[in-house]
């Protein structure tokens, strides 16, 4: 009889509960309505993003493959969390079932690492482009490059799946999510057993995902910085410091974001407003700004863009 109870009262049965998002009754269509326009705004923008590269050969070069990651792990992350937002949302309902928190954890921290995982290979990608001109071709060769792209997402999964594998070691004695959204750190709070290894764990990754991207890109950036201070074209000096000086200022955003939204949940004294504010900042911008600042702002990309609107327009016609 004993065991019999033990195997129906699993992690997998629980219930659980996330932070009230406190909408009013008459704000819930209004809300439901938003967050359904912003999810469809960034499906539509990145999926436009993935295609144009995908089929203008034109853009199969390096530094737009790198590109093609980002629509595809932004779509990711906001897939993660606005379907379930919006359910309920609509049903004005914040319970979760264990398995699909676990899953929308898993995702949110995919998306998460991936974010600057990318970031660092394009930063990488431009520093090769601006400092090593000659060379660029037999460095970020096809093949160099799929295995870069290989070993990123190996990475990003690897470290994740072992991150939200330490979970499943324990049995919750919790059932309230003390966040807008389901993720690794809301996840441990529900353990009361020791989860010092898992803690320890997710300090290693945020020094490897957070520290050696800022490290790389801080070193490819001087680099870069040094390299046009010493051209004598004016127009080379223009065009890499507005190219790379967009891509610091998404990095450091996301890097700020992600690192302070860590930060509110090892400290119990954070204030949960900003706890949410820097945790759903991480999730709603970067796959918002991606596809307007490295898709509409890249040159190759909008000429192509407007190209194929202004055709189906001319076709309507």
């Amino acid at each position: 009889m004993s065991v019999a109870v033990v195997v129906m009262y699993t992690n997998s049965t629980y219930m659980l509960s996330m932070e009230s998002l406190a909408i009013a009754p008459s704000g819930v269509y209004p809300a439901f309505l938003f967050g359904t326009l912003t999810y469809c705004f960034i499906v539509f923008c990145n999926v436009t993003v993935l295609s144009t590269i995908a089929l203008d050969r034109k853009l199969h070069k390096p530094m737009f493959i790198l590109l093609f990651n980002m629509p595809i792990n932004d779509l990711i992350g906001a897939t993660a969390f606005f379907p379930q937002l919006l359910v309920s949302i609509l049903a004005q309902n914040r319970s979760i079932s264990y398995p699909a928190c676990y899953l929308q954890a898993l995702l949110v921290h995919l998306y998460g690492a991936g974010s600057l995982t990318i970031l660092t290979g394009m930063a990488y990608d431009r520093y090769i482009a601006i400092c090593c001109p000659l060379r660029y071709n037999s460095i970020m060769s096809s093949n160099n490059l799929m295995k870069i792209i290989i070993f990123m997402w190996l990475l990003v999964i690897t470290l994740i799946v072992v991150l939200l594998a330490l979970v499943t070691r324990f049995k919750i004695c919790r059932t309230t999510i003390v966040d807008i959204y389901c993720n690794n750190p809301s996840l441990v709070r529900l353990i009361c057993d020791d989860t010092r290894v898992n803690n320890h764990y997710g300090l290693l990754i945020t020094a490897v995902f957070q520290g050696v991207s800022l490290m790389v890109v801080i070193f490819t950036y001087i680099q870069i910085l040094l390299s046009c201070v010493m051209n004598k074209s004016s127009d080379a000096r223009s065009k890499a410091i507005q190219t790379c000086g967009t891509h610091l200022v998404v990095f450091l955003f996301l890097e700020f974001n992600a690192c302070f939204s860590l930060i509110t949940h090892r400290f119990e004294q954070a204030a949960p407003s900003l706890r949410r504010a820097f945790g759903v900042s991480v999730m709603v911008f970067p796959p918002i700004l991606n596809p307007l600042i490295y898709g509409l702002k890249t040159k190759e990309i909008r000429q192509n863009v407007l190209g194929f609107y202004k055709r189906k327009v001319s076709s309507v016609k």
